[in-house]
Formats: C-alpha cells, structure tokens, sequence
C-alpha cells in the first residue's frame, strides 16, 4: 500500500509540473481566409543615414508615425507643426514647408520594403497641464486641411522637391479624448476638423485613405475585465466610449456625413486574469459591431497602438514574456475582426519599445515574435486552428507548397502540447522547428515533430515549425 501511495504521489508530482494537453487542432486543409499585416509597429530606429536591415528581415509591414523621435516629435519630425512651422504662412509655397528631417527619417522606412502610415497630426504632451503647445485645435480648419494636402502631395507627388511613394494610409490625429492630445472645448469641434480634412483629402487623392482617429479605446465597456479600477479612471474610460459612439453617428449622419475608410483604436494590455491578448478580440468585435451598425461596414477596424504593460519590470517587455505576449497577440487577432495592427513601439530609446534594446540596438526576444509572425505572413492563407487550453495560442499559414505553425505558451507554467494536425494527402507529416523561452532567447532548434507527438513548451514561450 505504501509503495502504490509513494508510487502515486511521484506520478501526481510529475502531471503538476508536465501536464499533458491535446487541446490543440490544426488543420492545414481548411483555408479560413488571407493572412493579415498585423506586425506593423509604431516608429522605428532613428538612422537618418542608415538602413533598416531588421525591418526587412521581419517584413514590418507598416510603420505608423506617431511621437515620432521622442517628446514634440523631436522638434522637426512628422507633425504637422513641426513640417509647416509658421501657421500664418502661405500652404502653396514649398518654403513654407521644412520637410528635411521627416524625408530623412523616412528614407530607410522606405528602403526597407515597409510602408508608411502618416498620422496628420501632432506628438502628445504628456505635461500639457504645466503648458500646452501644439494640442490646440488649429486656428483654420481649412487650412491645416490644406496644408495636409501638401504634405501628400510632397510624399506622392513629388511637390517640393518630394517623392513619390504611394503612402495609401493618412491618420487625421490621435487621441482626442484626452486633453494631452486635444485642447479644444468641444468633441464636436473635432469632428468637424475630421469631416473638413477627410472630405478635402478625399476629393484631392481618390485613391488613398483617411481615417483616425486614434481612439484612446473601449475599456470602460470591459471594466469588469481590468483590474485596479478607480472612480476616476472608469469616468475617464466611459468618456472614451461615448467619444466613439458620438464619432460614429456624427461621420454616418446625412447631414454631417464624412468618408472614413479605417477606424483606428488602442489598447494598453496588462497583466492578470482577464487582460491579455484576448481582451483585444472583445474590444475588436466592439469596434466592429458599432461600425457596421452605423453603415460602415467597409471601414478598416485598425488596432494601430497596442502593447502590454508589466506591473513590475518593463525590461519583461524585450525578453521572453513580451515575446509570448506579442506572438499570442499575433493568433488573437488573426481570428479577430482586426484589419491591421500596430506595435507601439519600435523606436529604441522609447521604454514601450519591446524590439531592440537600447543604446546597443540589437534585436530582443520580442523581436523574434515579429520575425516568426511574418513566416506565416508571407505564405498569404491561413488554415484552421483551435486551443482550447487557456493561454495556449496557436496559427498555421500555407501557400499551397509550404506549411508553418507558430505554437504560444503565454503563461508562466511549463506546458506540454501535443497539437493534432491535418495535411493534405500525400504530404509527409514531419514539422522542424525552433523555439524561443527564457534560456534561449534567441530560436534554438527543437525536435522533429509530426501529428500527436509531445512539443515541451517552457514558460512564456513560442515555437515556429515547418512543414
């Protein structure tokens, strides 16, 4: 009897520390629709001179260009004020315009096979209680239209000695529920700024898109699901709701109507139960409920500022948590009604950023995420999978001749899957792949690994296998 019961306690002690999980299906016959850009990133390595070599590598789709080079858009990036710094100047004369360190900043964006997403706009002034600068609604709305207008036609068109780069996505603003990114005494005041700027755009450049308006998000209709709540901050979040609901009827209405080819949205994730990557699945059919209850239902929903934010240590940003993090994130919204996405953030020097280590600007853990994602990416289908295992994520891709799996453990116990997977006939069964967890943060190879055999997961980590 004792030995069964020492016998029985050594098997226990064995399934609490590698439990067995067969939750997860593949199924690479079932095609579930196009792969999506959804490892875009905000900004990007300041090298005004230099290239983007890690941009390429990860196939960084878009790169949205807000709180460009730090505090005030560094002074000469981006911002409308910053590119027309006079605003009594005249909007038709090139030099009126200082466009030299945005082309600069921009040129390796370019090079590197990643496209721009301009935010129209400015930098937001986390201090603008102590004084507000450029936060200000614009004193002509007609004019910052035009003005906006001309740095198109400077980055499509060639003006000004310009380019002609085919940037398709325009971002009028970010944030104007918050009184860091708007000092105007009304949310209708900015409204109209969007509908005379979208309609201006629109009827300028037919074939680009203009949306925004880089709403701070929807948490205070997941309050229940976010930890640490305050009076205060659930005012502040249902403000951030009606803002949207009231954009939503004010751009929709015939008498007000205004073209909004995307909708852009946020969301900060955190750590705890009920805050992680699926918080970002809720939050999108949200988003997408509303816009198409309003008629919109061909508008982009465009999550272009997310990330999560650790309580304790914001270097578990780069390594392996964050890249679990960032990979589930990566499965959540490929399922979800998510056109686009956008990290925030990829500028070194920035604390948010979880892709490069700062001053030495090499690559984390986090960045291996993004790498990873674009394998499946550049397959361009998506094939079935399901988990049904709590923090267990799973996305397969093929393009017909190749197949790719990327396996999540987002959680801090080890875990041990045994994936059950469907190829087409005739295809052998045999998937390699590397791994990337706590001791070894760069991806180490694993073992062969075909249909129902066990993958040992560490915690916090993410395997990339191919068939």
């Amino acid at each position: 009897m004792r030995i069964r019961l020492i016998l029985f306690c050594v098997v226990a002690g064995l399934v609490s520390v590698s439990p067995l999980y067969g939750a997860v299906t593949v199924d690479f016959t079932c095609d579930v629709g196009a792969m999506k850009p959804l490892h875009g990133v905000n900004n990007s390595p300041n090298r005004l001179k230099g290239a983007l070599p890690e941009f390429a590598v990860a196939g960084i789709p878009y790169a949205r260009l807000h709180d460009t080079c730090g505090p005030f858009g560094g002074a000469h990036y981006v911002d409308v004020p910053n590119v027309f710094p006079d605003f009594d100047a005249d909007e038709n004369d090139p030099k009126s315009y200082d466009f030299a360190f945005t082309d600069a900043y921009l040129k390796p964006i370019v090079a590197s096979g990643c496209k721009p997403f301009y935010r129209l706009g400015v930098t937001i002034e986390n201090s603008a209680g102590l004084k507000a600068y450029n936060v200000y609604p614009p004193k002509d709305f007609a004019k910052w239209a035009r003005i906006c207008e001309h740095i198109i036609r400077h980055y499509n068109e060639g003006w000004a000695k310009g380019f002609r780069w085919g940037i398709e996505y325009w971002e009028i603003w970010n944030e104007p529920e918050s009184n860091t990114m708007w000092r105007g005494s009304t949310r209708e005041a900015f409204f109209e700024l969007y509908r005379t700027t979208a309609l201006h755009l629109k009827a300028k450049f037919p074939g680009i898109k203009v949306g925004g308006y880089g709403s701070t998000g929807f948490l205070y209709a997941d309050h229940e699901g976010i930890a640490e709540w305050t009076p205060d901050r659930e005012r502040m979040t249902k403000r951030w709701l009606d803002w949207f609901e009231a954009f939503c009827d004010y751009v929709s209405a015939p008498e007000t109507r205004a073209p909004v080819d995307f909708f852009s949205w946020h969301l900060y994730l955190r750590e705890g139960s009920g805050t992680g990557p699926e918080l970002i699945a809720r939050h999108a059919e949200l988003a997408r409920k509303a816009l198409d209850a309003h008629g919109m239902e061909k508008t982009e929903s465009i999550l272009d500022e997310w990330n999560w934010r650790p309580r304790h240590f914001w270097d578990e940003m780069k390594g392996n948590v964050g890249a679990a993090c960032v990979a589930a994130s990566f499965c959540v919204m490929q399922r979800a009604p998510v056109d686009k996405a956008m990290y925030y953030d990829a500028y070194p020097q920035r604390r948010y950023c979880g892709l490069f280590y700062w001053p030495s600007e090499r690559t984390t853990p986090c960045y291996e995420a993004f790498v990873a994602y674009n394998r499946l990416f550049v397959l361009g289908r998506c094939a079935e999978t399901k988990s049904d295992e709590a923090g267990v994520h799973a996305c397969a891709a093929t393009d017909g001749s190749k197949r790719v799996l990327l396996l999540v453990n987002n959680t801090g116990e080890r875990k041990i899957v045994r994936p059950s997977i469907t190829l087409p006939k005739g295809v052998g069964g045999t998937f390699a792949g590397r791994i990337v967890h706590e001791t070894s943060p760069v991806p180490s190879p694993i073992d062969p690994f075909v249909s129902g055999d066990p993958v040992v997961m560490p915690p916090y980590s993410f395997v990339i296998a191919e068939n």
